[in-house]
């Protein structure tokens, strides 16, 4: 990773007290940075769980004292609630599928902690995701790029970042190959993190029923309607509209002579329609809400642009063409048509490694 500071430079690392923060400390320390550490208490769930007890901020402390690293602990449950658990359950009221760690990343984590670190009078915010943030002669600007390790890379869910940010960001993981070099960081400073496990799950549904979630937290209840095809045959019933997604074929309790997938909503009939598994895949989207970090404006894509896009996290990247539709809205055409294409979650595009910018999925 380049060395972004002059000497004494101060840097605002957020830390969970997991493995990735904490061995990020010891790499930013290493490398000459202030360290401030800076954990976000974020939620406060109704009963007593783990999430809560590995979330009040006790290990990073412990880490920061064994490093000699300043700590501080800021409460930011009502933004939380208001940013990204607030869209999560409005999501599903409108039957579209959220993804909560980019709203939180856009408004908390750099966003939030912004302010916090101009506070503390330092330079940087840094955090433990694994992407890297370099300078680019040929863009000439900084630029947000995939992780080394592309099996962990978090770029995906960075793209809403302001590009005017970049350049005070630091991702002191990005360099890594594996996970397992992570955790030696933290090993060879005898941390007692080292060994602690990933967490998999959205960090407030730390069970991961988040069906469960949205009835306790929210006036959504299950309103029984018509399963049906898009002629409008009735197959069954449905146990509520934010109990499917698109593309699920799991757990739908029809019969039928091909197997069946979520394709669509009619939320004013109050039912789901499904078809057969070619009626997953779609050739062309639009994607509103954009953020650009290699261009300064919407008006550069009028003549298109290829482009490598994820439409999930988790999925694979396709080719495709982007322009502009609108003043904030992109098309996007694949080379090849892709399946579950599912409002509500994020289009990423980009350009070999690096992020052009994103949107959410009409």
């Amino acid at each position: 990773m380049e060395n972004k500071v002059e000497k004494n430079k101060r840097v605002l690392l957020g830390m969970s007290g997991g493995v990735d923060s904490s061995s990020s400390a010891i790499l930013l320390k290493e490398q000459g940075y202030e360290v401030v550490g800076c954990t976000l208490e974020l939620y406060n769930p109704k009963c007593d769980n783990n999430f809560y007890k590995e979330n009040v901020s006790i290990d990073a402390k412990k880490v920061c004292q064994n490093l000699a690293i300043e700590h501080h602990t800021y409460n930011f449950e009502k933004e939380f609630k208001e940013h990204v658990i607030d869209n999560f359950i409005e999501s599903y009221k409108n039957q579209k599928t959220p993804n909560p760690c980019i709203e939180c990343n856009k408004y908390l984590k750099f966003g939030a902690m912004l302010e916090k670190a101009k506070e503390l009078n330092c330079t940087y915010i840094a955090t433990g995701h694994y992407a890297r943030v370099e300078y680019s002669e040929k863009y000439k600007r900084y630029v947000l790029k995939k992780s080394k390790n592309i099996s962990k890379d978090q770029s995906y869910v960075l793209y809403s970042i302001p590009k005017e940010l970049l350049e005070h960001i630091i991702f002191p993981l990005g360099e890594f190959t594996s996970k397992d070099e992570v955790r030696n960081v933290a090993k060879n400073h005898n941390l007692e993190v080292a060994n602690k496990p990933d967490s998999e799950d959205i960090c407030f549904i730390p069970d991961g029923n988040y069906k469960k979630f949205l009835e306790e937290n929210s006036n959504l209840k299950p309103v029984e309607g018509n399963i049906v095809l898009a002629d409008g045959t009735v197959l069954g019933k449905h146990k509520g509209l934010y109990n499917y997604t698109i593309g699920q074929r799991k757990g739908l309790g029809i019969a039928y002579k091909e197997p069946l997938f979520v394709i669509g909503f009619n939320k004013e009939k109050n039912e789901v329609i499904v078809g057969e598994k070619d009626k997953i895949y779609k050739k062309k989207m639009l994607v509103k809400d954009i953020n650009l970090l290699l261009l300064d404006n919407i008006d550069e894509l009028k003549e298109g642009m290829q482009v490598g896009v994820k439409t999930r996290y988790s999925s694979s990247e396709e080719k495709a063409s982007i322009k502009k539709y609108d003043e904030n809205t992109i098309e996007v055409e694949f080379e090849n048509e892709v399946p579950r294409i599912t409002p509500g979650q994020s289009a990423v595009f980009y350009i070999d490694d690096i992020v052009l910018g994103g949107g959410k999925i009409c």
